[in-house]
């Protein structure tokens, strides 16, 4: 299916990809919705002290499909810049992701049992904390992960291949263990390019009776919220179940349960199926009402971009208030979405002093992508005691706010999202 023009990167390596028509069912053209500027690859980071140089930013325009509903990015950058070997990225140190893990596991069991000879496959398995689940429950497992933080699973005894989820990978993962009872894909299934040839890839691997579990960032949450920031070029599409459930009817697979998760802020646990393997349960018709009721169409998302706007000059005159006044900022939480959030209102280290991560974080000692505010160790917010943090990880602020006050943070904390305030 051609849906896109190829156009050089900013960074004269590999290439980009603008998106002229929709990635899921080809129609143009596709609706403007927001457009964020130009933002560097949300993992990119530097080392403290290293000299600013040359450093690639990609357009952040977002678009809607009128025929499909699917809403998306107007640029695909090359894989091999948004994930690189380096990625710092380890799914098992937020306590939120692992807890879900752990959930899902118990819940996929309801649907299709497993038993010792099942086995079970993770797309984009990162340091295989939610495959640990179902080795823990006596299957076996296997890794798929493009970064070397697949290592870490390795040494895990969570066995997983290095490397990016291809047809030739799906393959030769049969061959090797059989097919596979369950897929998942979490947080990562709306991140990958040729959507097509990943499902067909999937189901080559899958077994008849196998059922393909994704968890994505849910559009509905992301425009009730206003979670702009989410918005990044690692996020190639934006899931509505409206618009996945399309997805996956044209190869043969249709959703038999979905329903709304904490994580990331708000995201959508959907499992499908070949058709007429399983019931579909209730919670697809609840879900799928839900979003018709609430407009996710050209129409309804347009004043969502007015919401964002307003939120942006908000923040940034709540923050140069703060500074005028001679008190220090201090962010917390360097997950991808802060880049956006920080990039976007132009924030730089003349606001925001520096940004502080759990001890262990692959992002302390370098700079936040496209600017020169150092990440820290959290150490420093209770020696330093700054007068006001910045919660960037604001969508788990009731999970942070007790922990930093329980370890002696004493100031006060801003919560830019929905709508910035001060608590």
């Amino acid at each position: 299916m051609a849906i896109v023009d190829t156009a050089p990167t900013a960074a004269g390596t590999g290439s980009s990809v603008v998106v002229e028509r929709c990635q899921i069912c080809n129609f143009a053209p596709l609706e403007r919705i927001l457009f964020l500027g130009y933002l560097p690859p949300v993992n990119q980071m530097r080392t403290i002290g290293e000299l600013p140089k040359e450093q690639p930013a990609y357009p952040a325009l977002w678009l809607v499909c009128p025929r499909c509903t699917l809403v998306q990015l107007g640029l695909i950058v090359d894989k091999e810049i948004l994930f690189p070997p380096e990625y710092p990225y380890t799914s098992g140190t937020t306590k939120i992701l692992r807890d879900n893990f752990s959930e899902l596991y118990s819940e996929s069991q309801t649907i299709v049992p497993m038993g010792p000879e099942d086995l079970a496959v993770d797309i984009g398995s990162n340091d295989g904390t939610l495959l640990s689940n179902f080795q823990r429950g006596g299957h076996r497992v296997f890794g798929i992960e493009p970064s070397q933080v697949g290592n870490l699973a390795n040494e895990r005894g969570i066995p997983t291949n290095i490397a990016f989820f291809s047809r030739a990978i799906a393959e030769a993962t049969r061959r090797q263990h059989g097919p596979a009872k369950i897929i998942t894909a979490t947080n990562v299934f709306a991140h990958i390019e040729h959507i097509h040839d990943i499902i067909e890839s999937i189901l080559l691997l899958l077994d008849e009776t196998g059922v393909f579990v994704s968890e994505s960032h849910y559009l509905l949450s992301l425009v009730e919220t206003l979670q702009y920031d989410t918005i990044y070029h690692e996020h190639l599409r934006y899931y509505s179940v409206r618009s996945l459930q399309y997805l996956l009817n044209m190869h043969g697979l249709e959703v038999i349960h979905a329903r709304r998760i904490p994580t990331h802020g708000g995201s959508v646990r959907v499992y499908a199926a070949r058709k007429g393997r399983y019931s579909v349960r209730p919670s697809v018709a609840q879900i799928l009402g839900e979003e018709d009721r609430a407009g996710l169409d050209a129409a309804g998302l347009q004043s969502f971009k007015d919401r964002v706007v307003q939120s942006k000059l908000d923040l940034y005159a709540l923050l140069c208030d703060i500074k005028k006044r001679g008190h220090r900022i201090y962010g917390i939480g360097a997950p991808s979405r802060a880049s956006t959030m920080i990039n976007y209102v132009r924030l730089d280290d003349g606001i925001l002093d520096c940004v502080l991560e759990i001890k262990g974080s692959l992002k302390i000692g370098k700079y936040m992508p496209g600017t020169l505010i150092p990440v820290l160790e959290e150490s420093r917010l209770y020696k330093d005691q700054p007068e006001y943090v910045l919660l960037l990880s604001w969508h788990i602020a009731d999970e942070l706010i007790p922990k930093l006050r329980e370890k002696g943070y004493q100031g006060k904390y801003i919560i830019p999202l929905p709508s910035p305030r001060i608590v």
